[in-house]
């Protein structure tokens, strides 16, 4: 151990306690941190793999120094994709109650992570409850925030100071979020790209929105850009993992892949080579809507211009069309985008477009973006993906109806719906009498133990 460093081991695993250095730093220096071996524990990997991904900016633990009770994810380059829940009020709706509720289903659900998007509300309070009642990363957007108290102390975003963006910043760090969302990447370049452009969908990004209003009436360039280094040092006194928003993301397939799109990622390349010269954990978030076909050519861009470092994306949503379905329409995208080497899946619920998500919504939104992941990690060969399908196939083989709940994604809705129409025999009341399996092995005479719930 260099620099001081202290551990503590605690009931749910081992949290750092006073830290002088990152994951990253820990790494680079061939240590091996407690938070390290719970995420290979995790992922059935040794931890001396973890910690080259970690050192080479191909793998970030999101895990702030604060966060205590924190059970650490990996998240990147030959681990499971992992799956992000978004939650948050609105100036509509919410509380406390409706926060923390969701967060219980996000979890229940096996999200991976949570982010906390609340901009209704007491958001610090809100905020600090999320982080207390979670074992799971939290993330935030902490624009969203200064954003709305500039509102509240001088009538507008655009007054926003850039001693109170970074105040914000900094309380979220203190309070123990784990990784934010910086659109560090939406310049003064990017704005003019974005005029050229023409879009259909202009910008659909809350926070590239804040910021560009900001600029544009400030003839400014992005504080969080401009003011990189200062963000940096933030980051590395808490271990907090930056997560490069998409500010220019498309919000319609027509907006795909364009100008500003490409110069904002070009900008997070250069980015991600400073956060790892300071020792800072970087990921780098990605569309959004995008046509089927342009959406491995997406991840082979951010996976190329930005040396590998963890690809977080929403969605993408692959057809414009899908309003109510659209947790459907993202695990489409997802799941090739997973297959093509994405990293991180942020989910999309059936409310996406249309209101701010209930508790129902978030976990179908967990469950389609599990799927997601999963058929990704298959291709991808992560460890256990294609032996947990087998084992499935070998349980749906012998009729072993409570072993297929146990191997099922949604072990409760495999349990409903088989129990939803009785069935005289072994098989389900699909085929009844007639199951195609059961039939078979009868004519082969192969034996096929069963059993019912």
């Amino acid at each position: 151990m260099t620099k001081g460093m202290v551990i503590t081991a605690e009931a749910l695993g081992f949290i750092f306690v006073e830290v002088g250095m990152t994951q990253l730093e820990l790494a680079r220096d061939g240590v091996i941190s407690p938070q390290m071996e719970l995420v290979a524990q995790h992922e059935g990997v040794e931890a001396e793999f973890i910690q080259q991904g970690v050192a080479g900016g191909t793998i970030v633990i999101p895990a702030n120094t604060n966060h205590t009770g924190l059970v650490p994810r990996g998240i990147g380059q030959g681990l499971k994709t992992k799956v992000n829940a978004n939650i948050g009020t609105s100036s509509d709706f919410g509380n406390v109650d409706t926060e923390r509720e969701k967060l219980r289903v996000a979890i229940d659900s096996g999200a991976d992570a949570v982010m906390d998007l609340s901009t209704g509300g007491d958001i610090s309070a809100i905020r600090r409850a999320i982080i207390a009642s979670s074992s799971l990363p939290i993330g935030t957007v902490p624009i969203y925030q200064a954003g709305i108290e500039a509102i509240a102390r001088h009538g507008a975003i655009v007054k926003m100071t850039v001693d109170e963006l970074f105040a914000v910043i900094e309380e979220q760090a203190r309070d123990g979020v784990d990784f934010i969302t910086v659109h560090c990447g939406v310049t003064q370049s990017a704005i003019a790209c974005l005029k050229q452009q023409g879009r259909v969908t202009d910008v659909v990004s809350r926070g590239g929105a804040f910021l560009i209003g900001w600029m544009l009436h400030n003839e400014r360039e992005n504080p969080l850009y401009e003011y990189y280094d200062r963000l940096l040092e933030l980051a590395r006194q808490f271990d907090v993992t930056l997560s490069l928003g998409d500010g220019m993301r498309p919000g319609s397939l027509a907006d795909a892949t364009d100008r500003a799109q490409v110069e904002e990622l070009l900008t997070a390349g250069e980015l991600v080579n400073r956060a790892h010269q300071a020792g800072v954990q970087v990921m780098v978030e990605g569309p959004g809507h995008l046509p089927l076909n342009q959406v491995e050519t997406n991840v082979r861009l951010e996976k190329a211009i930005c040396k590998n470092a963890p690809f977080y994306v929403l969605g993408p949503l692959v057809t414009d069309v899908g309003a109510g379905y659209d947790h459907i329409t993202g695990a489409i995208g997802g799941a090739i985008a997973a297959a093509a080497g994405t990293d991180f899946l942020c989910y999309v619920t059936p409310a996406e477009h249309l209101s701010l998500p209930d508790p129902e919504d978030v976990r179908q939104g967990v469950i389609a973006s599990r799927i997601a992941a999963h058929a990704g990690d298959i291709v991808k060969g992560v460890k256990g993906a294609s032996e947990w399908d087998r084992e499935m196939s070998v349980a749906r083989k012998r009729l072993d109806w409570e072993e297929q709940a146990r191997l099922a994604l949604d072990p409760e809705r495999s349990r409903q719906v088989h129990h939803r129409h009785a069935s005289a025999g072994a098989a389900c009341s699909m085929c009844g009498e007639f199951c195609a399996m059961e039939l078979v092995g009868e004519y082969l005479g192969v034996s096929m133990p069963r059993s019912g719930f």
